[in-house]
């Protein structure tokens, strides 16, 4: 099975190092030095990682073969996919691929059917569950703690405990009139989940600024 790990950035210095969007929880053994990863698209690879150091909080890569900044920047937005056995799962109980979540059945707490999850969304900052209505029409969930409080891979379901206005645009209007009179509280900010790693399918977050 495949799973996209990164996605290459721009070029950083003069001897072939690119900057890195990490796509995966398991960096160090992912995008560690000798590994090899097919790309997309597939004719810039496979590159194999010959060197990696974090430079200001970001990862820096440097691949086989790839030794100036002109080699660097031809790389830049290429995604990193790696191998991944099927049945592998992340060590972490709260981390899960992307491949776990697909076709999860989402309800709310007391039951009630919202849709199936169609694909995870990697944001920079978030990961964003993209579910398919029985309608045919989507909304997005953040995969955060607080409004996705459990995943039973077993029952093959996602529980959401949605605010008001997530699922109801009219629900977010009477929360708000509440919060302006004072009746209601602000929520306290949701506990963001571990990123989950990405698949060869999932959105690009875009080009780096």
């Amino acid at each position: 099975m495949h799973l996209v790990v990164a996605r290459i950035g721009r070029a950083h210095g003069i001897k072939g190092e690119v900057t890195v969007e990490v796509r995966t929880d398991e960096p160090e053994l992912r995008l560690a030095p000798g590994a090899v990863l097919a790309t997309d698209p597939p004719a810039t690879g496979p590159l194999t990682i010959e060197t990696g150091r974090v430079h200001s909080g970001r990862l820096l890569l440097r691949f086989e073969g790839v030794r100036d900044r002109t080699g660097a920047e031809a790389l830049r937005n290429t995604l990193l996919i790696a191998e991944v056995d099927p049945e592998e799962v992340p060590e972490d109980p709260e981390e899960f691929y992307d491949h776990q979540l697909v076709d999860l059945d989402v309800v709310t707490r007391d039951g009630t059917e919202i849709g199936r999850i169609a694909e995870i969304s990697h944001l920079p900052y978030q990961d964003l569950l993209i579910v398919r209505r029985p309608d045919g029409g989507e909304i997005m969930i953040p995969f955060v703690s607080e409004i996705v409080p459990e995943i039973d891979l077993a029952e093959q379901k996602a529980v959401i405990d949605p605010p008001p206005g997530l699922l109801d645009d009219s629900e977010a209007e009477v929360a708000s009139a509440r919060d302006a009179s004072g009746e209601v509280a602000a929520p306290k900010a949701a506990e963001k989940r571990p990123k989950t790693e990405g698949t060869a399918s999932s959105r690009d977050a875009g080009e780096d600024a």
